[in-house]
């Protein structure tokens, strides 16, 4: 069962703004409603206290006299008719009670006879009576019964000082009901096209309040299943909290794909390095024998008899075991191997020697030299890394492709760039690239990478390969040993 506490802040800030203009709209209504009632009850109070003290005043001649009829005549003559719906202010009962709180006169002498107490055809005179019998000043007071359907207006009627008896005005409650539902329905027209107006624009900015939360939950639902990409990933910008909370998911996610990719390198270099070691443990153990069969042909050529059958035959065994000594000494890299220092010529040199296939190839090779100075580095090693992309960048290019080179210095390293516009190397080969056997270009044997891939970790080098479409380049960078 879904819970209002469980739903998205989509949702949630725009259902609780809109529960909140509801009861502002009420609680504004309502406090109209209760003002009205208010006015009105002080408009009557005010009024009924005016005309209270006039016929107090004109009602003492007749109680004086005990002229009853005179008396009904003061009291009738100003509300004939009773209350209405257009002037709720109109008494529907005006009673003249003598000193004994007895009725001296009533508007309806039938429910209220003369000498009668009142309080047996009303129970609200009940409690009438401790209120009148509290309050013996000349002025108009309002009276409210607990339960009452009227108002009470009570005036003494006071002769020199002597309260000759009581004038009592009574206003029904729901002669002012017509006037609260017209106040009541306008104010409910008035909350329904403000609501109106509110809620879709509530709807709308809860909407773009909650949007940098719900993308900032989506982003982090991502984490564990994948790293997304910065491209991926749209934040709410700015320097309020959200925005904050945005920027230091964010920065998150940089150090998480930062520890991904070296964890990536550090296994390809653990998985290479323990490759490496495999190799070349095994190419020693070949190399002896192989030298061995090497040296027996030799001697058989030079002490053996003339068979041509013979001969054909050991020609072809010495070429295939010729064949398995290069590709074991291509496993056998060694980073001190002794060689002068690298020079601009020793650069140039490895144009030259790949120029050849470059040409058969029909390749439009661009080279930069931007090396004018002798660089400590072990120049056999840097010519054979050279050699072994220009050479792969040539095979990987298409018939009339391109092939560019750029070698240079870069403060305290030699930088080599070696791309070409051939075949897009997807994302599950570019792990394994660097792999021995790995390549699946015809002809190939997946050496020359590796190889190169050992002498530029053996000279404490990084070597980075990137391919999109169209473009595939290779980035060398190694460190000088010291100020050349």
């Amino acid at each position: 069962m879904l819970r209002l506490h469980d739903l998205s802040f989509r949702y949630k800030i725009p259902l609780r703004s809109s529960v909140l203009m509801l009861i502002t709209a009420l609680v504004v209504t309502a406090s109209l409603i209760f003002r009205e009632y208010d006015e009105l009850r002080q408009d009557l109070a005010t009024t009924s206290g005016h005309l209270g003290r006039v016929l107090a005043n004109t009602l003492v001649a007749p109680l004086t006299h005990d002229d009853p009829w005179r008396a009904y005549e003061i009291i009738n003559s100003p509300f004939h008719g009773g209350a209405s719906e257009s002037n709720p202010q109109t008494a529907s009962l005006v009673m003249v009670l003598d000193a004994n709180q007895r009725v001296f006169v009533a508007t309806d002498p039938n429910q209220y006879p003369m000498l009668s107490d009142p309080s047996r055809a009303n129970t609200d005179f009940y409690e009438l009576w401790q209120a009148v019998a509290k309050y013996n000043e000349p002025d108009t007071r309002a009276v409210e019964v607990r339960g009452s359907k009227a108002i009470y207006m009570v005036t003494p009627i006071i002769s020199d000082g002597y309260r000759l008896g009581t004038l009592i005005m009574g206003y029904s409650k729901d002669a002012f009901l017509p006037r609260f539902f017209g106040i009541a329905k306008r104010a409910g027209l008035i909350t329904l096209a403000v609501l109106v107006l509110l809620l879709p624009a509530s709807w709308y900015w809860g909407q773009r309040f909650a949007k940098p939360l719900v993308d900032l939950a989506q982003s982090m639902g991502r984490i564990g299943k994948e790293i997304p990409d910065e491209g991926d990933v749209r934040l709410y910008e700015s320097k309020d909290e959200i925005g904050q909370l945005g920027a230091a998911f964010k920065n998150m996610l940089q150090g998480l794909r930062e520890k991904q990719s070296l964890e990536r390198e550090v296994m390809l270099s653990e998985r290479l390095a323990a490759v490496g070691r495999l190799a070349a443990g095994v190419a020693h153990e070949i190399n002896n024998p192989l030298g061995g069969m090497l040296n027996a042909i030799s001697t058989y050529r030079r002490h053996g008899n003339d068979d041509p059958l013979a001969a054909r035959t050991l020609s072809l065994v010495e070429r295939g075991l010729v064949q398995i000594k290069d590709t074991v000494s291509a496993l056998l890299v060694e980073s001190k191997v002794q060689s002068h220092y690298l020079t601009r010529q020793d650069i140039e040199d490895t144009h030259t020697l790949v120029q050849t296939d470059a040409n058969r190839k029909l390749v439009r090779f661009e080279w930069r030299n931007g090396v004018d100075e002798t660089l400590p580095l072990p120049s056999t090693l840097v010519r054979q890394v050279l050699i072994n992309l220009m050479l792969n960048a040539i095979q990987a290019a298409p018939r009339e492709g391109a092939v560019e080179c750029q070698v240079e210095r870069e403060g305290q390293a030699l930088r080599v760039q070696v791309g070409n516009n051939g075949d897009y190397i997807p994302q599950e080969r570019m792990e394994h690239l660097f792999e021995p056997f790995s390549s699946q270009r015809e002809g190939g044997h997946g050496l020359g990478l590796w190889v190169t891939y050992q002498i530029v970790h053996q000279l404490g080098g990084e070597i980075v390969a990137e391919s999109v479409p169209d473009e595939t380049r290779f980035t060398v960078t190694l460190p000088l040993a010291e100020a050349a």
